[in-house]
């Protein structure tokens, strides 16, 4: 893991609720999510709680369109000051930072539990698409972490973009970052390639989560 920028061991002060942190469980073709293991592995850094000040809240969702309101409405009840996202794409070769959140959703590919939805729009009547205000400035401070990093504007038309679209309508600092899948083999990753190692993800990202309590802190 890379070591501490300077100034980045002191703490953002006093910001009102903490870091939520979101990954998300086994889905179907991928019965192991680790999106799961970089969200809690984030959330334990003991390098992540100095900076904020508080142990942010950690939070992995079933891969279910039912999860939107028994798991993720639960979790604003605690008041989170910034929510950092993650979830895995499959087909991506590096991290990418969703810009956005479109009020779309699929009905050809089933949640976990095999529910399709019913209608095209994840809220009716709500806006076509959300943007994350933050996006650039993640981005900006995943490629300073040493990530080759690249900006979306597809989230998918899954759990991915339906949660995103719901947390962005809470109009805090949120952002959403797509992993691809981890190397299936245990030897270390090669020199030069931290965009294909899950410990370079979890030590960059901690950048992003100081980037988007900094955001709450101003607001």
């Amino acid at each position: 893991m890379a070591p501490p920028r300077k100034g980045e061991g002191k703490a953002l002060g006093t910001v009102s609720g903490s870091l939520l942190i979101t990954g998300f469980g086994p889905f179907p073709r991928v019965p192991d999510n680790p999106s799961a293991r970089v969200a809690r592995r984030l959330a334990g850094l003991p390098h992540l709680r100095r900076i904020l000040g508080q142990a942010p809240d950690c939070l992995v969702m079933d891969a279910r369109y039912a999860a939107l309101d028994t798991q993720l409405a639960p979790a604003f009840a605690n008041n989170p000051a910034a929510v950092l996202m993650i979830g895995v794409a499959a087909s991506r070769r590096r991290v990418c930072v969703e810009t956005r959140a479109v009020n779309r959703v699929s009905r050809l590919f089933p949640d976990a539990g095999g529910a399709v939805s019913h209608r095209l729009a994840l809220e009716p009547g709500a806006p076509a698409l959300r943007r994350s205000p933050a996006a650039q400035a993640v981005q900006v401070a995943l490629e300073r972490a040493g990530l080759d990093v690249a900006a979306s504007r597809d989230a998918g038309r899954y759990l991915c973009n339906a949660s995103y679209f719901r947390v962005l309508a809470q109009g805090r600092p949120a952002v959403f970052l797509h992993i691809p899948m981890p190397p299936r083999t245990k030897r270390p990753v090669r020199a030069g390639r931290p965009h294909h190692d899950p410990e370079a993800w979890v030590a960059a990202f901690a950048e992003a989560a100081r980037v988007l309590m900094m955001r709450a802190r101003r607001s």
